[in-house]
């Protein structure tokens, strides 16, 4: 690899869905990184196929130095896929194979083969058919990556909304908020921030849990228990954090133009407002890892697989900013 020309891995994940379409779609564009696919040969010909679109596949030398992508063609590192998907068809013996791109993908980060991850949508209902237990790219990645701690970070435009909890059921959620926990998220957020975005002295604002951030315990507390503990913990440490906010004021243009991210407390305190302001150029991110990791904000969308009317728009942010990333040299 060079230092100026990264090598970026895609994998595609649900073969049914419309994850081989859109990796398909950027592969007609210019790259300023080489671009290399880990996926089943033949899944990828004969979706470029499906959708008309010309596609060459050429083996990835991992040990050569990289070459900057060409439009219509596609670097492959292939994993064997066993049996022949069909287009919006889920089928549970494709949960071995997505697990196997994922995990070839994730080594290739950590031994320095490759310069940064960027995963397609999976569907985790369909692998956990298959007794394979999967609940998310980021507590897998994290599994693999034998990190104790990571974070799911948000990017569209110019907003960068980080989670306190993730794919956790809504019940649960309160419990999961605890100092030791928030802390370390606060930590994790800063830290990269400063490393992999180059903001030397980061603002992040901090939801509340409850509605009107708690209401001064009227609402609840874990406002005044958890919440402002921390973030007086952090002020300690020089860091520029501000809250407990309501959640229904802290993405007003007032606030989010002081700030350079904000941490929700919970999944769909965060995600509606970031999929309405970029639902096609929304970026999911997981910091705290030791290799950079980008993916798409969209599920598989079986309905559309193959149809070549799939949006490949957050599939070029994600790339673009993992690009961007690794070009800067950027690491935990």
């Amino acid at each position: 690899m060079t230092k100026h020309l990264p090598r970026i891995l895609i994998t595609p994940g649900e073969p049914a869905g419309i994850g081989p379409d859109v990796v398909i779609q950027i592969a007609k564009q210019k790259w300023l990184a080489e671009i290399v696919v880990v996926a089943d040969k033949s899944l990828m010909e004969v979706r470029a196929r499906q959708l008309g679109i010309p596609l060459t596949l050429t083996a990835c030398d991992l040990d050569a130095a990289t070459q900057q992508h060409q439009p219509g063609q596609l670097k492959i590192l292939p994993v064997t896929l066993n049996h022949t998907p069909l287009p919006g068809v889920l089928d549970p013996q494709s949960a071995n194979y997505v697990l196997e791109c994922l995990t070839l993908a994730t080594d290739l980060c950590l031994n320095q083969k490759a310069n940064a991850l960027v995963t397609g949508p999976v569907h985790k209902s369909n692998m956990n058919q298959a007794n394979t237990v999967f609940t998310g790219h980021t507590e897998f990645l994290a599994e693999r990556c034998h990190t104790d701690q990571v974070v799911m970070l948000f990017v569209v435009d110019q907003l960068k909304v980080a989670l306190a909890t993730i794919h956790i059921p809504l019940a649960n959620v309160p419990q999961h908020i605890t100092i030791e926990k928030l802390l370390g998220t606060l930590k994790i957020l800063h830290h990269e921030l400063q490393t992999k975005f180059g903001i030397s002295h980061p603002k992040i604002l901090v939801c509340g849990l409850n509605p009107h951030a708690g209401e001064n315990g009227h609402l609840g507390r874990e406002e005044i228990d958890v919440i402002q503990p921390v973030i007086k913990k952090c002020r300690e440490a020089n860091m520029d954090v501000e809250g407990p906010l309501p959640a229904d004021t802290i993405f007003t243009p007032t606030h989010l133009q002081s700030a350079d991210a904000i941490l929700a407390m919970y999944h769909d305190q965060a995600l509606p407002v970031v999929k309405y302001i970029g639902f096609d150029r929304a970026v999911n991110m997981t910091l705290g890892l030791p290799i950079i990791r980008t993916s798409v904000d969209h599920g598989t969308a079986l309905s559309l697989a193959g149809s070549g009317q799939a949006n490949a728009g957050s599939l070029v942010a994600a790339i673009e900013l993992a690009i961007t990333l690794a070009s800067n040299g950027s690491h935990t």
